[in-house]
């Protein structure tokens, strides 16, 4: 995984909680990497895994809660900054199918070791959009906080519905409906 979302995991950490949170963590988890991470630099996902569940032991947050408030703060984050990505796009409903043939194609420019999650997108209706997630590192919930986070940046209300996918244990349906005001 790397090291931009475990920068911006810490600085959640310290925005949403303390620096002293983080430290405690760091502390307590004694990741191999010693929770020093660069942006450009490569780690194991498990060390992303034990940080939350000691974030949820602290704080006694649902480590599935955590994970999409991760995702919603991670998403306005890369808005900020890859804001490339987000120009000339008005909503969540055209800015999610382009995760998987554009975003991700740029990503792997700037990281070319970057092992990113798919995201597959099917719009049965212009108020309903399927995106099949899938991942080795099986975190759903984090793309699901990114999914209300890019809600959350076009001003969109939607709902999310989950279905698991029982042939595929490592992927997820999302079901995304458009609320109307």
């Amino acid at each position: 995984m790397k090291g931009i979302v475990f920068s911006e995991f810490i600085d959640m950490i310290d925005d949403k909680f303390s620096i002293e949170t983080s430290e405690r963590i760091i502390d307590e988890v004694k990741p191999p990497s010693g929770g020093a991470y660069t942006t450009v630099g490569t780690y194991d996902a498990q060390e992303m895994v034990d940080m939350v569940i000691k974030l949820s032991e602290i704080t006694s947050i649902s480590v599935s809660d955590l994970l999409q408030t991760f995702g919603r703060h991670l998403l306005i984050r890369f808005s900020e900054v890859f804001p490339v990505f987000f120009e000339g796009v008005t909503s969540a409903f055209d800015f999610l199918p382009m995760v998987e043939s554009y975003v991700h194609l740029e990503v792997k420019k700037l990281y070319s070791d970057a092992e990113l999650p798919s995201f597959v997108c099917v719009s049965p209706d212009p108020d309903r959009l399927e995106m099949t997630y899938r991942s080795v590192r099986n975190l759903p919930d984090l793309a699901e906080g990114l999914i209300l986070g890019t809600a959350d940046y076009f001003n969109e209300r939607v709902k999310i519905k989950r279905e698991s996918i029982p042939e595929d244990p490592l992927a997820e349906l999302f079901i995304i409906t458009k609320l109307q005001d």
